[in-house]
């Protein structure tokens, strides 16, 4: 048989919430890189982890396998069925339940209510026999191991009564053998501590999922057998005992029987219950016997970890009320095993911390001061000081601390914000700033400087007071789109806006670019460009003019040359031919 404990994490599946820790009773959560997982000596295998994992990260061991390995060997198994059975199973008769779980291979199918009353029955002859004390059931195992681990100096209260399941057992073997094996299905995990504690009673312990997933894979359904009767509980029907699954059953039953009247009866239901009712009880000798009925699950064992809840609860209860039967008068209820049963204390011991060790601790997560303890919650703890000594024990990290990680990411968006050259704000929807930088509060004038030195930050502090632009904040929030500004005009100065969106409808930020001196540079650029680009205009003008006048004056000598060289040669042309005529 597998016997790792009954509850364990999946690891990858675990998503640092630490919602098992908040809901704990006992704080049995070790979180280690962000991983939480259940530390078996502190656990008292109540559920409550199991419950409220939202991603089922927190599973129940599955002893299915060993089952089935179980119902193959030769030996007769029985299954022990708990008296929620009714409420889990709504609109089921007894013969169909039987019948389903016969085809699974048990020989026999039997109501752990049996055992329920063998153990009223002897509660109530030490109730009406013996000597007034404080007397704490040992009904639900979960409240025992809680009682014996964070409240043991309350252990010898405890009743020498085994539990019902166990009793069953006990009248299981009486009446069928030693050499058979037994089996409990039922909503409780704790069930599976009492089959590892007591093998030679219990051999194993099934959740209703589990019983479900067998009869699913062995394709049996009990709706498809005959509500006829034919087939009953063995070695008979419970009585008064199926009562036990709801809050004050257990009480109910043992009353019945009960001769004594000067006892008086209290339920506790719900771990968290205990310590507050319980605590400096020790001290306090009752005049008259004080019975305790104590339940690990509100309302009962209907409400258990591994039941079902698709009806009202108290529809639940009141199928348990309805099928009670108490009979006439009271029985003698008896088996020949004994089942007497005494609890050790196992204390769970966590050593204090020194002074100044504990001192570390808190200063490590940012608490210098009485007024840096919150005590929240958040991280699990009821506490800042439970929760820095959980640390000291190894059990909790720094990150678990949620003001410690606020803290952490302010300092880093205060380093960002500050380094950045630009203006930058964070406003809510109703335009109150959640932070800005300095850049942002110099942008706005010497009364903004001022008053963010006075207020790093500005928090709370009214946008429309200090931006003349707000109404850019509030079209971004209502439209849901960033929005843009490129040289702005305010006053005399020139920005460049930049709004976006951090939570839409809810938080808007901004950068802020004073623009102002570049665009001034970029028109002196721009003038000098001009007087540049004129006195180069000038310039090709007069190069040109001056061209022109150059090829006016070319021109002229040009011409004067050539009317120079036609002259020389007609003076030429003449003389010779004078000379030709002489």
């Amino acid at each position: 048989m597998n016997h790792s404990y009954p509850v364990f994490t999946l690891e990858a599946e675990c998503q640092d919430c630490y919602k098992c820790v908040r809901h704990c009773p006992v704080k049995a959560i070790r979180v280690r890189d962000g991983h939480a997982a259940v530390i078996p000596e502190m656990c008292i295998a109540c559920g409550r982890c199991v419950e409220v994992c939202p991603v089922k990260a927190k599973q129940v061991r599955n002893d299915t396998a060993f089952v089935r390995q179980l119902l193959g060997e030769e030996r007769p198994v029985y299954l022990s069925l708990a008296p929620s059975w009714i409420s889990e199973f709504p609109g089921i008769a007894p013969s169909q339940m039987i019948r389903a779980l016969k085809k699974l291979g048990f020989a026999g199918v039997s109501e752990t209510a049996l055992g329920a009353q063998l153990v009223s029955f002897a509660l109530a002859e030490e109730l009406n026999t013996g000597t007034p004390d404080l007397l704490l059931s040992s009904a639900c195992p979960a409240a025992v191991d809680y009682v014996c681990k964070y409240l043991p100096h309350l252990s010898e209260k405890i009743t020498k009564v085994s539990s019902p399941l166990l009793s069953h057992c006990r009248l299981l073997r009486d009446r069928f053998g030693e050499e058979i094996r037994i089996v409990f299905a039922g909503p409780c995990i704790a069930k599976k501590n009492e089959a590892d504690r007591h093998p030679e009673l219990l051999n194993a312990a099934l959740t209703y999922p589990e019983l479900r997933q067998m009869l699913r894979e062995a394709g049996v359904s009990p709706e498809q057998f005959p509500a006829d009767g034919a087939e009953t509980f063995v070695p008979e029907s419970a009585e008064e005992g199926a009562r036990y699954p709801i809050e004050g059953g257990m009480n109910d039953t043992i009353q019945f029987q009960l001769t004594n009247r000067n006892v008086h009866f209290a339920t506790l239901a719900g771990c968290r219950s205990f310590k507050l009712a319980l605590s400096g009880l020790e001290s306090v000798s009752p005049e008259n016997f004080v019975f305790v009925e104590m339940l690990a699950c509100s309302g009962g064992c209907v409400h258990g970890p591994c039941a079902e809840h698709n009806s009202p609860g108290l529809h639940e209860r009141l199928r348990v009320l309805c099928r009670t039967k108490f009979p006439d008068h009271p029985k003698l209820r008896e088996t020949a095993g004994s089942i007497r049963e005494s609890f050790d204390p196992g204390a769970i011991v966590n050593a204090l911390p020194a002074s100044r060790e504990l001192t570390e601790a808190l200063r490590s997560i940012g608490k210098t001061t009485p007024e840096d303890e919150l005590n929240c919650d958040g991280c699990g703890y009821d506490t800042c000081r439970n929760f820095a000594q959980a640390m000291l024990a190894g059990r909790a990290e720094p990150s678990m601390c949620v003001s410690y990680l606020k803290k952490q990411a302010q300092k880093k968006a205060n380093a960002l914000l500050r380094s950045i050259s630009s203006g930058v704000v964070i406003c809510d929807r109703k335009l109150q700033i959640i932070e800005c930088n300095l850049n942002f509060a110099k942008l706005f004038g010497e009364d903004t400087e001022i008053a963010f030195e006075a207020s790093p930050g500005l928090a709370g502090a009214d946008l429309r007071r200090i931006v003349p632009f707000s109404n850019l904040f509030e079209s971004a929030l209502e439209t849901g789109k960033e929005i843009r500004r490129d040289s702005m005009k305010v006053g005399k100065k020139l920005f460049n806006v930049n709004i976006f969106l951090i939570e839409p409808g809810e938080t808007v930020g901004a950068a802020i670019f004073d623009v102002t001196n570049t665009e001034f540079r970029r028109e002196q650029i721009a003038a000098r460009a001009r007087e540049v680009i004129d006195k180069n205009l000038a310039s090709v003008q007069e190069i040109a003019s001056r061209l022109g006048e150059q090829i006016a004056d070319t021109e002229l000598l040009l011409r004067s040359i050539a009317d120079d060289y036609a002259d020389s040669d007609t003076l030429k042309q003449r003389e010779a031919m004078e000379s030709f005529g002489k």
